[in-house]
């Protein structure tokens, strides 16, 4: 018999502790690798959305609330801004693109973002069918849009008043889906796309009056069903002044960081959030939640080890007389030593090798639930380095776990456990 089947029928004897300890070190490493892969792939994904963003401006409120609802669409807006107190800075040579951003309406829950046709630059955007919008009520739609709504090129659809469900529609003017962007695993992929106009014509006052009164008074005249993007072009009424929610920009120059931030909050009626430094305080109160389930996961490896020694430490008492026996066939206190070690060590990878096997797993349920939910990408397809240092992290736990008791089998006395054992 080989030293390895030795181990194996050893552990195969003591089955319920073996197999406790296995559980107990698959449970920890499975939640150290679902934070590890969810974790990185999450930030990796805020970062990407942010990325061409150096400010955002917006009404006075929370930053934090501001970056999430205008650059990552996950938080109510705070408000809107009057459109020319943000365009009084776009002169200022410090900025070198200015995005205006219109929100107040959505489709299943999907966004209706009136905005430019440079939003698509900030983001790693492509149209995959259709073209890009050229006039009013025309919209392009995020990948996650299409594949959940069903909606298809030249399909119209009405737009529900405000972002959460269950508002007024706006049947009077419907909006008509001209492009379908590819699959880009962020941000964009949850947005409808439109220009600034149709966002403020439908939200114009005697309209957006008229919505209300048509959805408990019936007193709007919905006969023409047909309206064209020509015939709202073609009117001519005073527009009111427009309002935006918020302005993405970038800089010009790395130096803007420095002084513009502070200029506008001190000198303005505006807000000036940026995504770098609100995204990392946003970590940071992430992290203690993540620190927290963290620790726990540590704590069950902590135990699993502890439950290793205790497995191995048990049954070396109980294998005294057969260790002595071993000697007297002939092994050598190396070779008994080394057979505790193994079993230790056995223990040690099936815990590590079920735990890898149960995080990744469970990321990819994760992934797909968040992609039918959320339209987010997360993969348990991916080995990152950070898991390396965990195997070998778990390999010494099996190790460290396994010390003791080996060293109290190479110290084993043989003829006292012989004498013990013809008593």
């Amino acid at each position: 018999m080989s030293w390895l089947s030795f181990a194996v029928a050893n552990l195969r004897h003591n089955a319920l502790s073996s197999m406790l300890s296995v559980i107990l070190l698959a449970l920890g490493t499975a939640t150290i690798v679902l934070l590890l892969l969810a974790g990185e792939q999450f930030s990796r994904t805020l970062a990407r959305d942010a990325q061409n963003v150096d400010l955002v401006l917006g009404a006075k409120g929370s930053p934090v609330q501001l970056i999430l609802s205008s650059v990552y669409h996950a938080d109510v807006p705070i408000g809107n801004i009057a459109l020319e107190d943000a365009a009084a800075w776009l002169d200022d040579p410090r900025i070198a693109q200015a995005v205006p951003l219109a929100l107040g309406d959505s489709y299943q829950g999907f966004r209706i973002v009136g905005t430019t046709h440079d939003y698509l630059k900030l983001y790693p955007a492509k149209l995959a069918e259709g073209r890009l919008w050229q006039g009013e009520m025309q919209v392009v739609i995020g990948a996650a849009v299409a594949r959940t709504s069903g909606l298809s090129l030249n399909q119209r659809f009405s737009s529900a008043h405000g972002l959460v469900p269950g508002q007024h529609t706006h049947d009077e003017r419907p909006y008509r889906v001209v492009g379908i962007l590819e699959n880009s695993s962020g941000v964009v992929d949850r947005l409808i796309l439109t220009a600034l106009d149709s966002v403020w014509t439908l939200h114009d006052e005697p309209h957006h009056d008229q919505g209300h009164k048509h959805e408990h008074e019936h007193e709007h005249d919905v006969t023409d069903h047909d309206h064209t993007e020509s015939a709202h072009e073609e009117d001519a009424a005073p527009h009111p002044p427009r309002d935006i929610t918020a302005m993405l920009l970038r800089y010009a120059t790395p130096l803007a960081a420095m002084t513009l931030p502070r200029q506008i909050n001190s000198s303005s009626m505006i807000q000036a959030a940026s995504p770098a430094f609100e995204l990392s305080r946003l970590m940071q109160l992430a992290g203690l939640g993540l620190d927290g389930i963290r620790a726990f996961a540590m704590l069950l490896i902590a135990t699993a080890g502890f439950g290793i020694f205790a497995a191995l430490y048990a049954a070396l008492k109980a294998r005294a007389a057969d260790l002595a026996m071993l000697r007297c066939l002939g092994a050598t206190r190396q070779e008994l030593c080394a057979a505790l070690l193994l079993e230790g060590l056995i223990l040690s990878l099936l815990g590590a090798v079920m735990g890898f096997a149960l995080g990744h797993l469970a990321t990819s349920l994760l992934g797909i639930w968040l992609q039918d939910t959320r339209g987010l990408s997360v993969s348990g397809l991916i080995w990152l380095s950070q898991e390396t240092w965990l195997f070998l992290v778990l390999v010494g736990v099996g190790v460290v776990a396994s010390a003791i008791p080996a060293w109290q089998a190479y110290r084993v006395d043989v003829i006292r456990n012989l004498q013990g054992l013809n008593a």
